[in-house]
């Protein structure tokens, strides 16, 4: 026999295990930053007409906001209100890193952001005669604007309406009248609000502060806008500021 004892084959239970591989470190997850809320910025709610559009809509839009009310005192939002800034800056919207003044911008916005609020009609052709007469609100009738300025607390029944003003006032009987009767009302789209019942809502307060005299359809749109909680909510709001502005508020 061999002096050298050959070894014996281990078995498969002595055999030395595989080494097993590490598992990759897992990185702590990262904590998603907190979403910023919204902001508003808006000036005074008795007087100005473009707060109240942004703000409408973004109560159409269901967008929670915070407001930031501009101080009274301050000039740049006294000579928008007064109609004497090259550019209107307020409402300005602040949401998820986007800054978004104008008032037609922000109902454009809202509409990506929030696209089952139903800001647009559905229907293709509704929505261009929408975006047109949206248009329209924003850069025109300054005639309107400045002849019967916005005031909720204000009741002027023998203000005297510039010649100037009237042809803008037809216009938006015109353009009312054609969206109630093409879309069967209450609202100019239909039975549901969209951007353009926020554009228009400051000329139906217009309307009623200096007693505009419109046919029955033109009237029952002004009690339907008006009749909106949210409305309600923003006149009450309005009613309570103190501070007031003389050359808004001259019955001339």
């Amino acid at each position: 026999m061999n002096a050298v004892t050959r070894a014996r084959p281990k078995t498969p239970a002595a055999r030395k295990a595989p080494a097993a591989k590490k598992a990759p470190a897992r990185s702590a997850p990262r904590s998603r930053p907190a979403a910023t809320r919204a902001t508003l910025t808006l000036s005074s709610k008795n007087y100005s007409s473009w707060s109240l559009r942004g703000w409408l809509l973004c109560r159409f839009a269901g967008l929670d906001v915070q407001e930031v009310m501009v101080p009274p005192d301050d000039a740049n939002a006294r000579r928008e209100l007064l109609l004497l800034a090259p550019s209107i800056l307020v409402p300005c919207l602040t949401h998820d890193g986007a800054k978004v003044w104008n008032t037609l911008a922000i109902a454009q916005y809202l509409n990506e952001v929030c696209p089952d609020a139903g800001l647009l009609p559905a229907d293709r052709l509704a929505r261009a005669h929408c975006r047109s007469i949206c248009g329209e609100m924003n850069s025109g009738f300054a005639n309107l604007r400045s002849s019967l300025p916005m005031n909720l607390k204000g009741h002027f029944p023998k203000h005297k309406i510039w010649n100037g003003a009237v042809p803008d006032i037809e216009r938006v009987v015109e353009i009312w009248s054609e969206c109630l009767s093409a879309y069967g009302g209450p609202f100019l789209f239909g039975r549901h609000r969209t951007m353009a019942d926020a554009m228009f809502a400051p000329v139906v307060t217009r309307f009623l502060t200096y007693d505009v005299k419109l046919d029955d359809a033109c009237a029952g749109y002004c009690r339907t806008i008006m009749a909106m909680p949210e409305m309600k909510e923003w006149v009450a709001a309005a009613r309570l500021e103190p501070e007031e502005i003389e050359e808004l508020d001259m019955d001339f």
